[in-house]
C-alpha cells in the first residue's frame, strides 16, 4: 500500500491565490491482473490554502506504488485523496497519463475543492 505518512509539507509562501504544478515523469506501480509493471507521467495542479508539498517526500511516495498492483483509476484517485488530506488545498487535480499497452492509452483526471 502506498505510504501517505512520506508526504511532508511547508507553509505557502503567501495566502494570495497561485497555481502550482508539479509533474512526475517515471511513475511506476504494477498491473493487478497481469504482474506487469505499468509506466506513467503523473502530473499535479494545485492552489495551495495554508500549506504547499514538498518535492522530496512526493518523490518518495510515488515510489511506494512502485511494487504495488493498481488499475491506473485507484493510483489516480489514491494521490489526489491522499494530497487532499496532507495540503488541504483550495483546488487540486491529479492528472495520470499511462504508456499504450495493447493499442490504447490512457488518461485519468481526478480533482478536489472548488474550480480554478
Amino acid at each position: 500500500m502506498p505510504d501517505a505518512k512520506l508526504l511532508e509539507t511547508f507553509e505557502s509562501p503567501t495566502s494570495e491565490s497561485f497555481l502550482i504544478e508539479h509533474i512526475h515523469e517515471e511513475f511506476t506501480s504494477v498491473c493487478p491482473l497481469t504482474g506487469h509493471p505499468d509506466f506513467g507521467r503523473i502530473t499535479i495542479r494545485y492552489e495551495p490554502n495554508d500549506l504547499c508539498i514538498e518535492l522530496k517526500s512526493l518523490k518518495l511516495y510515488y515510489h511506494s506504488f512502485r511494487n504495488e498492483g493498481a488499475f491506473y483509476e485507484a493510483v489516480t484517485n489514491q494521490i489526489r485523496d491522499d494530497l487532499r488530506d496532507c495540503m488541504s488545498p483550495r483546488w487540486l487535480e491529479v492528472v495520470s497519463e499511462w504508456k499504450g499497452r495493447g493499442g490504447i492509452r490512457s488518461c485519468i483526471t481526478a480533482t478536489a475543492g472548488e474550480d480554478l
